[in-house]
């Protein structure tokens, strides 16, 4: 199954120097039966959009688990910017209880599984700082962190093959 997993991007160096990285919790998204039935309408690249925008948005909330206050500190690859890893992976648990797109991983990503990843680039680190700030807040209902958050996710994420990985984060 194709499956959307949030990172960061010491999450992505981790995943080049050892050749497998684990999910947090084991968590990721993907076109899965509840979340074809949400949509009434929709082809299979339309739901795959929809599975990578959740992922890119529990990015965000690993990098307030991350960057607190957004700041990365001297850490270069301590960066506020989304990335979400697109592998191959089975078996999955579909998680519904969860939410329609959440699937739990058997194990760690590994390099040859990895089909793609999506980086934020430089231009989306204010907005995604901003959204680590407020995402507690998004996540309870506050329009304004909402709003905030929506910002961050209106970014566009660059696609990197997986061979590109090490020159991403060699020139960050």
């Amino acid at each position: 199954m194709r499956v959307y997993v949030p990172a960061t991007l010491p999450m992505v160096a981790r995943l080049v120097a050892d050749g497998e990285v684990a999910a947090v919790n084991n968590t990721a998204f993907a076109v899965t039966p509840a979340l074809r039935e949400a949509y009434a309408e929709g082809d299979d690249d339309e739901l795959a959009e929809v599975a990578l925008a959740e992922a890119a948005l529990a990015a965000i909330r690993l990098l307030a688990a991350e960057l607190p206050d957004g700041n990365p500190g001297p850490d270069p690859m301590a960066r506020p910017r989304r990335v979400v890893l697109v592998a191959e992976s089975e078996p999955v648990t579909l998680r519904p209880d969860l939410d329609d797109a959440v699937v739990r991983l058997a194990g760690p990503v590994r390099l040859d599984q990895l089909a793609a990843a999506f980086v934020d680039n430089a231009a989306a680190e204010p907005a995604v700082t901003a959204a680590i700030g407020v995402i507690d807040a998004a996540d309870l209902g506050d329009e304004d962190a909402e709003l905030t958050v929506g910002d961050a996710q209106d970014h566009d994420l660059a696609w990197y093959a997986t061979q590109e990985l090490p020159f991403l984060l060699e020139f960050l």
